[in-house]
């Protein structure tokens, strides 16, 4: 699932940080790589949905489905003015959206808009100032909004307000048009995001920071849509010299990454810092504590071969590409992104002169160009991605994975 970028990621230009965003980009140029990603998903035969398109096809197939639809608009669009004149509008507003098509529906849905109804007593006028509430700019990043189990689909909740209605809609989507029944909802007072959550096959990951806290981990973890025999919670690690809330830690996947059966990508010197708790699955179906150690010892003792990042590499998504199949991954152009957050200033002075620093030490061998990838057999395609990495995420971060072989 992918949700191509639009009119909601104009807003977050306007002011990226708030927006939680690492740095402005061309839009025109971002939709263009969007379509790109989707392309070369298709060409690789990945069957992809778009979150937009499976909404606004529905709605026009589905009288059923459309009613769901402008009830949830009708809930989620505001007037603020005298109590007759708000009462007036939400009337209007009801027979109005009958008459709309649904890809301006849709739009409401992302951009949710409120608006102020203002009396001129003088002109005997009403004057609307529209508002959007918080337009859903990081929508694109579909992992986040939920992770798809072995048994059955966690929605998340998101941390920072930014996001928290990402979640709704992702949700409304699962129930009501790919008819996902096996459905468990993290509780209001957890917090839980999909970019934390990496299955690999006989164990799953879950990362424990900024973002997922450990009830969050927790309720993912005995919600029943998870049954591998190990769950193991990672405490995100960061750099000495990285500032609070930086991507560095702020999901799993911005460090961490399995390209391949026993082959994983990250930075060793943070995985060497993440303090993992091993939970096993006991007779009883229930997760018990096992053991802890770090995230890098945990893997060797799995089998997995480590390809280490180094610290532009890992600055710049290397760790967030998307595994097509084994030992075949879909990357962003690091060498790109590099030159990029470099030249638009998008380090603090401490984090760009490390970065400086270590760049002539690799060279021209940056991931996923470099021999050691090669020789572990993986083979990579180049999404580039260079302007929509400025959202602060990569080629995983921007796919919600639906069903796995």
């Amino acid at each position: 699932m992918i949700h191509r970028p639009s009119i909601e990621i104009e807003y977050a230009m306007l002011a990226p940080k708030p927006f939680l965003f690492e740095r402005a980009y061309n839009v025109g140029k971002a939709i263009k790589e969007h379509q790109r990603l989707e392309e070369i998903l298709k060409g690789e035969g990945v069957r992809v949905r778009r979150l937009e398109s499976e909404i606004i096809e529905n709605a026009e197939r589905s009288e059923d489905f459309r009613r769901k639809l402008i009830e949830y608009i009708t809930q989620n669009v505001h007037f603020y003015g005298k109590v007759d004149e708000v009462k007036a509008a939400m009337q209007d507003l009801k027979k109005n959206l009958e008459r709309l098509d649904s890809a301006t529906i849709f739009d409401y849905m992302v951009l949710e808009p409120s608006i102020d109804l203002k009396t001129d007593y003088e002109n005997r006028a009403v004057y609307p100032t529209v508002y959007s509430n918080i337009p859903l700019a990081n929508l694109y990043f579909m992992r986040d909004q939920q992770a798809v189990a072995d048994s059955g689909v966690i929605i998340g909740n998101m941390k920072r307000d930014q996001r928290k209605k990402e979640t709704e809609i992702t949700e409304f989507l699962f129930r009501n048009t790919l008819g996902v029944s096996n459905i468990f909802k993290i509780p209001s007072n957890s917090h839980f995001e999909g970019g934390d959550f990496m299955p690999a096959r006989d164990f799953s990951l879950i990362g424990v920071g900024l973002r997922t806290d450990l009830n969050g981990a927790f309720s993912a973890m005995h919600s029943g849509m998870i049954t591998t025999d190990e769950v193991v919670l990672v405490e995100n690690p960061s750099y000495d010299f990285s500032k609070e809330d930086n991507m560095v830690n702020m999901h799993l996947d911005t460090y961490f990454n399995i390209a391949g059966d026993g082959i994983a990508v990250t930075s060793e010197y943070l995985a060497s810092r993440a303090k993992t708790t091993i939970y096993g699955r006991s007779s009883n179906g229930n997760y018990e504590r096992v053991g802890e150690t770090t995230l890098l010892e945990y893997m060797r003792s799995k089998g997995f071969n480590i390809i280490d990042l180094t610290i532009p590499e890992q600055l710049a998504y290397s760790s967030n590409f998307l595994t097509i199949r084994d030992r075949r991954i879909l990357a962003v152009d690091v060498k790109s992104v590099i030159s990029r957050l470099i030249s638009d200033g998008a380090f603090d002075p401490v984090t760009e002169d490390i970065v400086k620093r270590e760049l002539p030490k690799i060279g021209e061998n940056i991931f996923p160009e470099r021999n050691d990838v090669s020789e572990a057999g993986i083979e990579y395609v180049n999404a580039e991605l260079i302007e929509l990495t400025g959202g602060y995420g990569g080629a995983h971060c921007m796919t919600a994975t639906l069903n796995r072989e």
